[in-house]
């Protein structure tokens, strides 16, 4: 339980945030295109590495297919330079801005996809795909960090879910529509056009991500507070003098002063031993909502479901071959399967992971928890992109289409720890998922009813607009030290 002095009194919560506005719907949801970097090159991938033209160039003349060696590199090293992106991305968000942080790292992807473009073989491939995974790391930590922070309660679940929608439905399903197109080119444009595709999703989103502001919650915690009312008053808009406006900016900046007097000063290094401070017994501590954050990934990524995107076309159908040989009503139901996992998936325990790590933790780690939750994500996709070749290759393990049980046996697993250990944070603002976690378990957690950390001060009567609408702010925060 926290020890900060808070008042308890249950308080109207449409006073907290200015009204939904189509204009905030679709300033968040252009965010969540960054979804795309992930969804198109786990989809154009896969086709790729089936291509003829594509296989001759990376194994010689006469080879048919990709060496599992080779399968599992050219998959794997992007996710190995994602966690690395992931976790610097971190550090630049705290530094620069969230907006800053994710134009930067569409710059690193554009470089790293013009290498892939320029080489004919498996080295410069494998640079390029390596660098284009830094920036890929950066955008995929970061946007979800910023999705959270400016989208409002009420739709914030949704808004950070169409990152997933981007990845599965316009990343995955646009890549395999070129591969499609190009799979039968017997020339270097087989392989390249689809890579050269991927600079366009980059474009868009900086070009977009330039147009809007930075998160407020990030000017509070460098402490610009007249940027921080300026960038919520276009977010919600709303007059900058508004009530709505102050109020809201009133509770990030009590939250995030609270949180920061309970916290001891230090270099650089301790701000990252602040995300495992605290212990295992208390559900509120930052050592609990970084295993939660970081596993909510490893799991995601436990289900298979990039066993699918990344080897669909080189793998998954050689499988179903070798184990239902001559059985085409066998086929068509293990397709149709897929399709189903997949929906399921994309529908649930994809965007839902996303949501979580962007909710849970508070401000003053919250970069860093999210790059050290989503470099959980890579590190698991790099992993099982490096060993799936060896598990299911006829020449090694030999699974095939067996492979299922082990990704069935964890999503059972994942079903057991989602039921004990995943918070409810419907409907709650970043800062009172904040107190909820503090003061309940993740059983309880749906029973848990918001109030504001400063209601006691500025009471629930209308107040008049003040002449300095962020002198007003910074008053109601500075008058609530905890």
């Amino acid at each position: 339980m926290s020890d900060r002095a808070v008042a308890t009194n249950p308080v109207n919560l449409d006073r907290i945030e200015a009204p939904v506005t189509l204009k905030a719907y679709l300033m968040c949801a252009f965010s969540a295109f960054g979804g795309v970097f992930f969804g198109y090159d786990s989809g154009y991938i896969n086709g790729v590495m089936g291509m003829p033209y594509f296989i001759k160039q990376i194994e010689g003349p006469d080879a048919i297919s990709l060496t599992g060696p080779s399968k599992g590199l050219i998959t794997s090293i992007l996710s190995l330079g994602t966690f690395i992106g992931a976790l610097v991305a971190g550090d630049f968000a705290d530094a620069m801005g969230r907006r800053s942080t994710v134009l930067a790292s569409c710059v690193v992807f554009l470089i790293g996809v013009m290498l892939q473009l320029a080489s004919a073989g498996l080295s410069l491939l494998l640079v390029g795909r390596a660098v284009a995974g830094l920036g890929v790391g950066g955008v995929s930590a970061i946007i979800i960090l910023y999705m959270s922070e400016i989208a409002p309660r009420k739709v914030r679940g949704a808004i950070v879910s169409a990152y997933q929608f981007f990845i599965t439905v316009e990343g995955l399903l646009l890549a395999s529509a070129v591969d499609y197109a190009t799979k039968s080119r017997d020339d270097s444009g087989s392989y390249r056009i689809p890579i050269s595709i991927q600079m366009i999703w980059a474009l868009i989103l900086a070009s977009g991500l330039y147009l809007l502001p930075e998160s407020p919650r990030f000017y509070v915690r460098k402490g610009e507070l007249d940027r921080a009312a300026d960038s919520l008053s276009r977010l919600r808009g709303q007059d900058v003098t508004s009530d709505l406006i102050s109020d809201e900016l009133a509770e990030i900046i009590v939250n995030h002063e609270l949180e920061c007097s309970l916290q001891s000063d230090g270099g650089y290094w301790s701000t990252w031993l602040m995300c495992v401070d605290g212990s295992l017994q208390d559900g509120s501590s930052k050592l609990r909502r970084t295993i939660l954050g970081t596993s909510l990934q490893m799991i995601s990524q436990w289900t298979g479901v990039n066993f699918v995107f990344y080897f669909g076309t080189t793998l998954f159908v050689v499988a179903i071959i070798g184990t239902f040989a001559d059985s085409a009503a066998a086929l068509s139901v293990m397709v149709t399967f897929i399709c189903i996992f997949i929906f399921c998936f994309a529908s649930t325990w994809g965007p839902g992971s996303w949501v979580l790590i962007g909710e849970i933790f508070p401000l003053s780690i919250r970069a860093r928890g999210v790059a050290l939750s989503t470099a959980s994500n890579w590190l698991w996709n790099f992993i099982i992109g490096l060993i799936t070749p060896y598990m299911v290759d006829e020449d090694k393990g030999n699974l095939g289409a067996r492979v299922f049980y082990i990704w069935g046996g964890l999503c059972a697993i994942a079903f057991i720890y989602t039921w004990f250990l995943v918070p409810e944070t419907k409907g709650l603002t970043l800062e009172q998922v904040d107190r909820m976690l503090e003061e309940t378990t993740s059983r309880t957690s749906a029973t848990w009813t918001p109030y504001l950390v400063y209601d006691s001060d500025i009471g629930l009567e209308k107040a008049p607009i003040p002449e300095s609408p962020i002198a007003d702010v910074d008053r109601k925060a500075k008058r609530n030290p905890g």
